[in-house]
C-alpha cells in the first residue's frame, strides 16, 4: 500500500488518547494495517501505532524475527492488535532500553512489567488473549502507551539513561521500536 510519514516527539497528536476502533475485515482497516506494515517494515521498526502515523484509533502492530539488530531478543510474533488491555502478572519491573519510530536515533532506559497478559481483537474481529515475558512484554507496552499519549522518555526515571544512541552506544547498529 504506502509508507507513510512517521509523526516525531513534538507533535500534539502523539499526545491525545486513542479512540476505540470498530469496523473489523472492512476495506478501510485492511487500507491502514496494509500501511502500517509497509511503514514499520520499511524502517525496520519492532512495532507502529496507528496515532505514530496520525490515525487516532486503538490499533497497534507489532514483530520481531531473530537478527542481528536485535541480538539478545526473543522473537515476537507478528501481531495485529485492536483496542488492547494490558494486565501487570507481577510487581516486577525491568529497565532496559528502548527506541522509538516517532524518536529517531534516540535511546532510553525504560522500566516496564516484566510479565503481562494483554488482550484485544485482530483485523477480523477475533480474540487475542496472550501472557508475554521479557523483550515481548515490552514491545506490548511500548505500543500500547502510544494510545495513551505516552511515549517512552516520559516513563524513564533517570534522564542520565537518555540519549542519542551513537553517544550511547558508539560503533553498534541498533534500531529503533
Amino acid at each position: 500500500m504506502a509508507i507513510r510519514p512517521v509523526l516525531r516527539m513534538g507533535d500534539a497528536r502523539l499526545l491525545q488518547r486513542a479512540e476505540l476502533a470498530s469496523g473489523f475485515g472492512s476495506e478501510e482497516l485492511r487500507a491502514l494495517l496494509a500501511d502500517m506494515r509497509d511503514t514499520m517494515q520499511a524502517l525496520n521498526g519492532a512495532g507502529l501505532a496507528a496515532p505514530q502515523i496520525g490515525v487516532n484509533l486503538r490499533v497497534v502492530i507489532f514483530g520481531v524475527q531473530k537478527n542481528s539488530r536485535y541480538p539478545d531478543a526473543e522473537e515476537v510474533p507478528e501481531t495485529v492488535l485492536i483496542n488492547p488491555s494490558i494486565t501487570a502478572l507481577d510487581e516486577i519491573i525491568e529497565d532496559d532500553w528502548e527506541g522509538c519510530l516517532s524518536l529517531p536515533g534516540l535511546r532510553g532506559q525504560v522500566p516496564r512489567f516484566q510479565s503481562i497478559r494483554y488482550q484485544g481483537y485482530d483485523e477480523q474481529g477475533a480474540l487475542i488473549d496472550r501472557t508475554a515475558n521479557g523483550f515481548h512484554a515490552r514491545v506490548v507496552q511500548h505500543e500500547c502507551d502510544h494510545l495513551d499519549g505516552i511515549l517512552y522518555p516520559m516513563r524513564i526515571r533517570d534522564i542520565t539513561k537518555f540519549g542519542y544512541t551513537e553517544e550511547l552506544f558508539p560503533g553498534q547498529a541498533l534500531q529503533d521500536e
